[in-house]
């Protein structure tokens, strides 16, 4: 699967595309974006493709081509794809076991705090692409993102992809203009990977097509055997719940867990042979809650109500 940064081809979002381009033309262009969609739809390879577009000088696009076009000869487009340009920060979240995308860590969102404190190396725009905004560490993520979105330095623009909008902070919706992505139709899908892998069967692309919801990125995920990535950003495919092989009794939960408080697995263990013995051995020689007698004489209380000395 093609990185976004370094993907020159955006698929049926051309009036998304065209909106951002009027847009940064105009002179007065929104500070912060928000770009929804589904996973898989094309939302970071449209982040991309704007910013380096206006990092390079926001050239005029050529006649028959779709909006925000740049050459993958140009330099910009170049430098973007290998994340080697001064004046594009990417934040984007870790990447666990498997290839998952885990979450956005703070150390990482002060960093972007602190870029977009600097001037721009090369004089013109920057630009911060924050993909999977919800996945955050914790809600101080959002919060450190939140003060840049609340005094935006001049001519620098956030991007701000998510597949669900909902969770995040009201105040950050309400700072960004939002820009939603629709997916694909079925037929504009299936030609599309009709182009990609010709040597997959027709009726096979017609049913990849029709299980990926018009969402090209979750379709190529689902075609490299890789199910379980297609809604969480990367991973392999798992099993699902009553396919999975039991436990061995040796790596079950721990004694204390509250889900074995019952049950055969709560049986006491048999003990070790001479166990018994060294445990009489350590035992103390008075049992808790036996009386000693001298204080026991001393509680007892005479009918005149003079308690008895304790016998020498």
């Amino acid at each position: 699967m093609t990185d976004p940064r370094a993907n020159p081809e955006l698929v049926g979002h051309d009036d998304a595309a065209r909106t951002l381009e009027e847009a940064a033309l105009s002179g007065r262009m929104h500070h912060a974006w928000l770009i929804a969609g589904p996973t898989g739809v094309g939302k970071a390879t449209l982040a991309y493709r704007f910013a380096r577009w206006l990092l390079a000088g926001m050239p005029p696009t050529p006649q028959g081509k779709t909006p925000l076009y740049l050459p993958e000869a140009n330099a910009t487009f170049r430098r973007v794809a290998a994340a080697a340009h001064a004046d594009l920060f990417t934040l984007a979240p870790t990447v666990g076991k498997g290839g998952r995308k885990e979450v956005l860590r703070v150390d990482d969102a002060r960093d972007a705090l602190r870029f977009m404190a600097l001037t721009a190396a090369e004089g013109g725009w920057r630009a911060v692409v924050v993909e999977d905004v919800e996945q955050s560490e914790r809600e101080l993520v959002q919060n450190i993102l939140l003060k840049t979105l609340e005094e935006p330095p001049p001519r620098t623009v956030q991007l701000l992809v998510t597949s669900a909008p909902d969770r995040l902070l009201p105040t950050i919706r309400s700072r960004c203009r939002r820009l939603d992505l629709a997916p694909l139709s079925e037929p504009a899908l299936t030609g599309l990977l009709t182009r990609w892998m010709p040597e997959m069967g027709g009726p096979d692309r017609l049913r990849l097509a029709h299980i990926a919801d018009g969402c090209p990125g979750r379709a190529l995920l689902l075609a490299e055997g890789r199910a379980g990535a297609a809604d969480h950003g990367g991973g392999g495919l798992r099993r699902p719940a009553a396919a999975r092989s039991p436990p061995h009794p040796r790596h079950r939960r721990p004694r204390h867990h509250p889900a074995r408080r019952r049950g055969a697995d709560h049986l006491p263990r048999p003990a070790a042979p001479g166990a018994r013995r060294r445990a009489a051995r350590c035992r103390p020689r008075h049992r808790p809650g036996a009386l000693d007698r001298r204080a026991f004489a001393c509680r007892v209380v005479h009918p005149v109500g003079k308690a008895r000395p304790p016998r020498g």
